[in-house]
């Protein structure tokens, strides 16, 4: 008798539907920007990562169209053997000034950035620190390298040090890897803590700034200019699929760092390359933040009004640094429900459950955007005031 091999399968999702984990992907029908179309309903977005709203952006779309006529569509090849546009080239230069380093990579994702750059730094022989609530492309990526991997408490430099101090000498060499703001919680990384520690002990010092690019610093140059530390840390990891609004990662740092990527980066290496479109879009979204700091100016502005009438509504929204704000409502059924109504009320905010993060913290992660008007917040903190009350929330 033939057994169903993937039963097992059905009983996980059932589980997982039982528990209120489930996820229910929604479907998106039109460009990003402050209202779109979710499964066929017009609503306020609060749910993506588009913090600048330029991923509709009229110069942008245009740079892309422009790039598809002269370029074509694909790459047909990969950067190392017959893929690199001189799009690409140009992109990683103003991507070098514009962070205040050396040399950057553009690669297919931000993902992948962490993938390209950690296992050419550290195998077997080496040590790698990591925060506890590193991103998932951090974990893999250490996994990927071989390195003995020691997580370090969350933020907590001191354990760091600790850790570095008992374990380094067993090692070739260490690595400490962070990300700079924390998606989940909109906490940031004391770099310029971890940079200190990292010097003294010789340690490669790499954070991940996915969510402070063009939200932290000068006009959005990221963490590491918020900090101050140009020179002084080793490797930025950067994506330019949240603030930027089009797609793919970055590896930035010394010259000699980012040769050795283009040497040892294996999705760098045999992952095709990024489209001349996307890469000009990119190019066009540098130009807007060198250009001003408005858009970056109306976001944090934004945040701020949101966060301090959340908080006066009475709504647990953590200890966020950044525009990223979590409602923090407990329970994941709890979340779930609360997602759904706020839905009904035209607002598309998604649940975030375990294992994304710990349990217990399910939450509204809310996304606030430079392109939210003063009507749309005040829209959404009344949808917000509604069920909340209907939950028993506040």
């Amino acid at each position: 008798m033939t057994t169903n091999k993937l039963t097992w399968l059905e009983n996980e999702l059932q589980g997982l539907k039982d528990q209120g984990l489930f996820n229910t992907i929604r479907t998106i029908g039109s460009a990003q920007g402050a209202w779109i179309v979710v499964d066929g309903k017009k609503v306020l977005n609060f749910c993506s990562n588009n913090y600048l709203g330029v991923a509709d952006h009229p110069r942008m779309k245009a740079a892309a169209q422009a790039a598809i006529e002269k370029y074509g569509t694909g790459p047909a090849a990969v950067r190392s053997i017959a893929g690199t546009l001189d799009l690409h080239v140009e992109l990683e230069r103003r991507l070098a000034a514009f962070k205040g380093v050396e040399d950057a990579l553009y690669v297919q994702s931000g993902f992948v950035a962490n993938q390209a750059a950690i296992a050419p730094l550290v195998g077997k022989e080496d040590v790698i620190f990591t925060d506890r609530l590193n991103h998932a492309s951090i974990i893999d990526g250490c996994r990927l390298s071989s390195a003995k991997i020691i997580v370090y408490d969350h933020c907590d430099v001191a354990d760091a040090e600790a850790k570095i101090k008992e374990q380094l000498p067993q090692y070739r060499r260490g690595l400490l890897v962070t990300d700079g703001v924390f998606s989940m919680d909109g906490d940031v990384a004391p770099l310029d803590k971890i940079c200190d520690v990292c010097d003294r002990y010789g340690v490669i010092s790499m954070v991940d700034d996915a969510h402070g690019e063009g939200v932290l610093g000068r006009g959005g140059r990221g963490i590491v200019d918020h900090f101050g530390l140009h020179g002084k840390f080793d490797v930025e990891i950067g994506t330019l699929s949240k603030a930027f609004g089009v797609v793919g990662g970055v590896i930035a740092g010394k010259k000699v760092l980012v040769d050795w990527m283009r040497q040892r980066g294996r999705p760098f290496l045999f992952s095709s390359a990024t489209t001349a479109a996307d890469t000009a879009a990119c190019m066009a979204a540098v130009d807007l933040l060198e250009e001003s700091t408005e858009l970056v100016d109306r976001l944090w502005a934004n945040a701020k009004l949101f966060q301090t009438e959340m908080a006066k509504l009475g709504f647990n929204t953590g200890h966020s640094e950044t525009p990223i704000t979590p409602v923090i409502l407990g329970e994941n059924q709890v979340a779930q429900q609360f997602s759904r109504k706020l839905f009904e009320r035209n607002i598309f905010a998604m649940p975030i459950v375990f294992p994304t993060v710990p349990k217990g913290t399910a939450r509204i992660r809310v996304m606030i955007s430079a392109s939210h008007s003063a009507a749309d917040l005040e829209q959404g903190l009344e949808a917000f005031q509604q069920v909340g009350k209907e939950l028993g929330v506040i």
